[in-house]
């Protein structure tokens, strides 16, 4: 207890309050950007960390990250670019709501279930960090491969129309995540003798050129259509967002429990978290034919999620110094040079310091409530800008953003080449979500694969020999399964009826 009362003295001091607030600024400009993430936010406040004291730096990333993370909703639901690629997820659906008029709706539902979602998984944080390490640590990779496969299938629930268009963007995007060197044998793959495509296709500039150049090439096409949102005032950001909360109250959990699950595994995150809150609200939804038309209920799934997963990542970089995701990968260099060792003993050794990691997560995802609507008021000018003016002003900041990343001009081509192809993929009516999400899981899936063979000296049954392994394999083939024995029984049924008509 006096560990406890001793870690609120150290973050209630006016000097880690102050940098939380202007962390929390430049956490909301930074996540409002198109390409320039979260992870890079984090990375950009390493240098000043180094003249802090432990509080202060990590209270300084936690609170820029939890603001960027939210910030990317901003631009996704008012212009179709996802700030960050946790927003990606359920881009789509909430700017199908700016299109109806409901900005307020989408940026207010965002913003409380961000909120809610990282005090879920901050607690989660504080409560059980230990157990769920441990549950962790047990993840070999065959429960990763099966993960990614549980992700990947996530893709043609999450696609709208066509279930076979679905699948075959969901292959674009496999086979474009095998662009690069092989994982095992180290030869290049489908480089055509390039040196920058050996590095692979980087999946920020791809995200910004499916969901961005492709509004912008849509525009110079037909720049007479109705592209442009209603005019809308946003002001009344939390009207209604009670009676939604209420009645998706359930989905709040769901997501808060898949965020934290999800984000505790190391490589998966926020991001793979938000995909798969998302595909679970439209299967089990009750009006899964709305979602893609601008339905509220997977923006609060998915949005509950991303927040929960960014506390859930800190379990395993906490107790066994195992990054959960690339910003926590961060985090750990700055509590090794703090003399934070993570690990067991920093809980024995420490235990202030550790609570005041849980109390920063908490003030946090509390302060994003005022922080991220005063945010959602300065952006409400976007909506006022003519469209032929706003275009060029985001074609700037997507190349801005596709540079950034490596410093490289092959980011921006990248982004060109998607953008076009994401193009000529919608207007032939094949979704870009199930290539985006094909992209991110794609080398997880090849290098987990490779590596359960290797362990298993290529027999298949390896995968599942261990219990974890064996329960989720068995939960993604019934995925795969159920839905062909429904269309089967749906086909025997309905012969059955005509063969008795007289």
């Amino acid at each position: 207890m006096e560990a406890i009362f001793l870690a609120f003295s150290l973050v209630l001091d006016p000097s880690v309050l102050g940098v939380m607030f202007l962390s929390a600024v430049f956490g909301l400009f930074v996540g409002s950007i198109p390409g320039l993430t979260a992870t890079m936010a984090a990375a950009l406040l390493i240098p000043f960390t180094f003249f802090m004291d432990p509080v202060p730096a990590i209270a300084a990333i936690v609170t820029t990250v939890a603001m960027a993370i939210f910030a990317g909703d901003i631009p996704g639901a008012l212009l179709r670019i996802p700030g960050t690629p946790a927003s990606a997820a359920y881009c789509d659906e909430a700017y199908a709501l700016t299109r109806k008029g409901k900005a307020e709706t989408a940026l207010g539902v965002s913003l409380v279930c961000s909120a809610i979602g990282g005090v879920l998984g901050s607690a989660v944080l504080a409560l059980t960090a230990p157990s769920l390490a441990e549950f962790a640590i047990k993840f070999s990779s065959f429960e990763y491969f099966w993960l990614a496969c549980l992700g990947l299938s996530c893709a043609v629930i999450v696609s709208t129309g066509s279930t076979l268009k679905g699948l075959v963007s969901l292959l674009i995007g496999l086979f474009i995540a095998t662009i690069g060197i092989d994982v095992t044998a180290g030869h290049p793959r489908f480089t055509f003798g390039n040196v920058e495509m050996m590095g692979g296709i980087s999946f920020i500039p791809a995200m910004i050129g499916m969901f961005a150049i492709s509004e912008v090439l849509r525009f110079i096409a037909a720049p007479n259509a109705q592209h442009s949102v209603p005019q809308q005032a946003i002001k009344h950001v939390f009207r209604g967002i009670g009676g939604i909360i209420s009645k998706y109250k359930l989905n709040v959990a769901r997501g808060g429990v898949i965020g934290a699950v999800v984000g505790i595994l190391p490589g998966a995150g926020a991001d793979i978290a938000a995909w798969i809150a998302y595909a679970m609200s439209k299967r089990f939804s009750k009006e899964s034919s709305k979602f893609g038309t601008g339905h509220v209920e997977g923006l609060v799934d998915a949005g509950t999620a991303n927040n929960a997963g960014l506390a859930g990542a800190w379990v395993p970089a906490l107790v066994f110094g195992i990054p959960g995701d690339s910003i926590t990968a961060i985090v750990i260099g700055v509590l090794y040079m703090k003399g934070m060792n993570p690990g067991p003993t920093v809980f024995m050794n420490q235990p202030e310091l550790i609570h005041a990691v849980f109390i920063v997560f908490f003030l946090a995802n509390l302060a994003l409530i005022p922080l991220g609507f005063i945010a959602i008021r300065l952006s409400r000018t976007i909506l006022l800008v003519p469209r032929h003016v706003l275009i060029p002003i985001i074609l700037m900041f997507c190349v801005v953003g596709a540079f950034a990343i490596n410093n490289t001009v092959f980011g921006i081509s990248v982004m060109l080449f998607m953008g076009v192809m994401a193009y000529i993929m919608e207007e032939n009516g094949f979704p870009v979500a199930p290539t985006i999400l094909g992209i991110v899981l794609g080398t997880m899936l090849e290098q987990n694969f490779m590596s359960s063979m290797i362990k298993a000296d290529g027999e298949f049954s390896g995968f599942f020999s261990r219990p974890i392994a064996a329960t989720l394999g068995v939960l993604v083939i019934a995925i795969w399964v159920l839905p062909l024995i429904k269309m089967v029984f749906r086909a025997v049924l309905s012969r059955r009826v005509q063969q008795t008509k007289p």
